[in-house]
């Protein structure tokens, strides 16, 4: 078994409270991607798991044992940087083994593991070269084999791919989805880029400024994110500030309906593909006008002036047939209702229009 627990985690900087007590759990052989803006805190928890940084407050439990006071060499993880930190002036080979050497291991043991780790990231015959010999993505593997050598309970993984481009980034995190899983070992992946925590992740844990705001499966976060943070910074949203008066929504001088009787200033968020393109007769379609088209191959993303609320983000299939300035008539298909301290509310249109049909 390879669990992991982070109890009420706490880093404080002088006043800052770079994180605010974080708890969580992860499975064994789970793979969870930690997922921020820059200076959320994901950096600094993922140190604190590997003994980088000491927590101001709360404990990190491996197997249901702390290790909070003990330093990174003792503790049963092993770190994968955003930089590779290879010694320039040692073959791959001797990377790789250089940990397995400080644990004083046989030769045999060594040769063993070393050849196994290179075999398993898919570079079996580099083991003669010298890092300045490999690109950057295979620099990224040798530093993984490194750390995979080390046969640690948790693998974790500081922004690994970043500084590679955006090609390469894909290839790599489908070899580490794959190796993760041949391997079962749990993995704790950081990372601030939204399509690379949905690629890879069981589940990601969303987290703003120190604190955790969602921890679920990618498809949870996605369509039902449980802030407004969360619904602005995972995939593209559009959001509406809204008048809500029972159970009509006004939106500029657009209208929804809700599901529910309540009164004040509510934020609808719609996401573009959440957005149908219907005829202009269509009863209570939304009127508006193509400002601009972009072509992102096997869609088109229109941005649409809406008279009264401002711009409206939309997916567009690539046989649609507009252009810019065209006018176009728009339904929203799905919708979340956010109110200040409380859970958001979804509305699909086909569930409102079969309520308001046994109504009537």
């Amino acid at each position: 078994m390879s669990t992991l627990s982070l109890l009420q985690l706490t880093k404080q900087f002088g006043d800052v409270k770079a994180v605010n007590q974080v708890s969580l759990e992860v499975a064994d052989g789970e793979f969870l991607c930690i997922l921020g803006p820059s200076g959320c805190g994901k950096s600094t928890a993922l140190r604190m798991i590997g003994g980088f940084e000491m927590p101001s407050y709360g404990d990190v439990l491996i197997d249901g044992a702390s290790v909070v006071d003990l330093p990174p060499n003792r503790r049963p993880t092993a770190m994968v940087f955003q930089k590779y930190t290879l010694w320039p002036h040692m073959r791959i080979w001797e990377n790789v083994a250089f940990g397995l050497r400080l644990r004083r291991l046989p030769k045999d043991q060594i040769e063993r593991k070393v050849n196994d780790a290179l075999t398993l990231v898919g570079l079996t015959d580099y083991g003669p070269r010298f890092p300045t010999q490999l690109s950057g993505g295979e620099q990224q593997r040798v530093a993984l084999a490194r750390a995979l050598v080390l046969e640690p309970k948790i693998l974790l993984l500081d922004e690994p791919f970043s500084n590679l481009d955006a090609l390469l980034r894909v290839r790599l995190r489908e070899e580490l989805r794959r190796i993760q899983r041949q391997v079962h070992i749990t993995a704790i992946f950081v990372t601030h880029d939204q399509e690379e925590a949905l690629s890879l992740a069981d589940r990601i844990a969303v987290m703003n400024k120190g604190r955790l705001e969602q921890l679920d499966v990618p498809s949870a976060i996605y369509a039902n994110p449980r802030s407004l943070f969360v619904a602005d910074f995972i995939g593209t949203m559009n959001l509406l500030p809204a008048t809500q008066t029972d159970h009509t929504l006004q939106i500029g001088n657009q209208m929804l309906s809700a599901p529910d009787s309540f009164n004040g200033t509510v934020t609808v968020a719609i996401r573009p593909e959440d957005v149908v393109v219907v005829p202009e007769t269509t009863p209570d379609a939304w009127h508006g006008t193509i400002d601009h088209l972009i072509d992102l191959g096997h869609y088109r993303k229109a941005i649409v002036l809406m008279p009264g609320f401002g711009e409206l983000k939309v997916y567009l299939p690539k046989t649609a047939i507009f252009t810019e300035g065209s006018a176009i008539a728009l339904v929203a298909t799905c919708y979340l209702i956010y109110r200040a301290d409380q859970p958001p509310v979804e509305v699909s249109r086909a569930a409102m229009e079969q309520m308001s049909a046994q109504v009537t």
